[in-house]
């Protein structure tokens, strides 16, 4: 077993554009080999850096109709950093700005992968909620993650995992909202209009005070490409929710848990959805079909009892490795190396966020805390 470093946590407080600037300042080298990696890869499609710079210009008054706060906190931490605006839009938008490259140069996106899981409170040993993830990417990925923890005025504190730069990929917040994200894709994707690339609603979502304004956020927002987020809520009455989402560019598929047990990886499972899709995705995931059913079939027996490191154990099965549920370093049908990058188990009502950088290689948990808000948890159970 190898050791990596955990990914460091970064407090930001103040304004969007002083959180910002904090951020960049903490993350500057992790940010700056991220952007260059990605922008390696967009110039292999003829995209070089000043085309780059002009998309990403571009990109500005689509978010800022969304929410301006969120351009101004990437400024900041563009100026935090020390780096070019477009180097922090690149963090947030790559899956946008590869898409649009190949439509233009034929260059296939490369897709994340992920097995997500978690346990409503009737099926946990405790009578809490559980949410987690292994999210597989590019192996790099294990030294440019961070954890934000987001401290607002406005709205339920934060506490996110996600690549330096990057305003917020899975996490939770002091309401007990819990957000896990699975790549999808289908015939449908980036088709149509831009849309607003999927970081900013994974941070819209984790603003949310209540399940049914995450749920607005990601049923109303025009998405470029597919999409699937688990969506968790635990409120102080020991109580809690959770729905899959299935998003294609124009419609939303939503699945709900079974027996209190949800699991979902990367080809869509619902009967609407694949009645109405062409899954495009599978021949780049094609374990995906059975990295959802280890991990189902090892945490059903245990309904009502299931604890955190019963999602854990899960999510390190290696069957059929290198292409299991815990993937080890291994190139792609590109020749880029992939891993499972980072494993992320949550108990949203308690605050509590468990990562690990390269559990294939690496066992060395680091715990992340956020103060729950009890009385916002308390209204959002009445």
């Amino acid at each position: 077993m190898a050791d990596y470093a955990p990914f460091p946590l970064i407090d930001l407080t103040g304004s969007p554009r002083e959180r910002g600037r904090t951020h960049g300042k903490a993350a500057a080298d992790r940010l700056r080999r991220g952007a260059k990696m990605y922008a390696e890869s967009l110039l292999k499609s003829d995209v070089d850096w000043k085309e780059l710079e002009r998309r990403a210009e571009a990109m500005v008054p689509g978010i800022e109709q969304f929410d301006p706060a969120y351009v101004e906190e990437m400024r900041g931490i563009a100026e935090g950093a020390g780096e070019p605006f477009a180097a922090v839009m690149l963090m947030n938008a790559r899956t946008e700005m590869v898409a649009a490259a190949r439509r233009q140069k034929a260059a296939q996106q490369l897709p994340d992968g992920c097995t997500a899981a978690l346990a409503l409170p009737e099926a946990s040993a405790d009578g809490v909620l559980l949410h987690g993830q292994n999210w597989d990417w590019r192996a790099e990925c294990a030294e440019t993650g961070v954890v934000l923890r987001i401290r607002r005025d406005d709205g339920p504190d934060i506490l996110t995992f996600t690549e330096a730069g990057g305003l917020a990929r899975s996490g939770l917040n002091s309401a007990g909202i819990g957000l896990t994200a699975n790549a999808l894709e289908c015939d449908r994707d980036y088709q149509r209009g831009p849309g607003v690339p999927l970081p900013f609603i994974r941070r819209k979502v984790l603003e949310a005070a209540y399940l049914a304004q995450a749920v607005q956020t990601i049923v109303a927002t025009p998405k470029p490409g597919s999409n699937h987020m688990a969506v968790s809520h635990a409120t102080a009455d020991g109580g809690g929710e959770a729905f899959g989402f299935e998003c294609a560019p124009d419609d939303t598929f939503w699945i709900a848990p079974d027996h209190g047990l949800y699991v979902h990886a990367n080809h869509w499972i619902a009967d609407a959805a694949r009645a109405k899709v062409k899954d495009t995705g599978l021949a780049e995931t094609p374990d995906s079909i059975y990295r959802d059913k280890r991990v189902r079939d090892q945490l059903a027996p245990k309904r009502g009892k299931l604890t955190l490191d019963d999602l854990r154990e899960a999510f390190f099965d290696g069957w059929g490795a290198p292409y299991s549920v815990c993937r080890p370093p291994r190139l792609n049908t590109r020749g880029v190396m992939t891993a499972t990058t980072a494993m992320i188990l949550m108990r949203p009502g308690e605050g509590h966020l468990e990562a690990c950088p390269m559990p294939a290689l690496n066992r060395n948990f680091t715990t992340y805390t956020l103060t729950p808000d009890q009385a916002a948890q308390k209204q959002a159970a009445e």
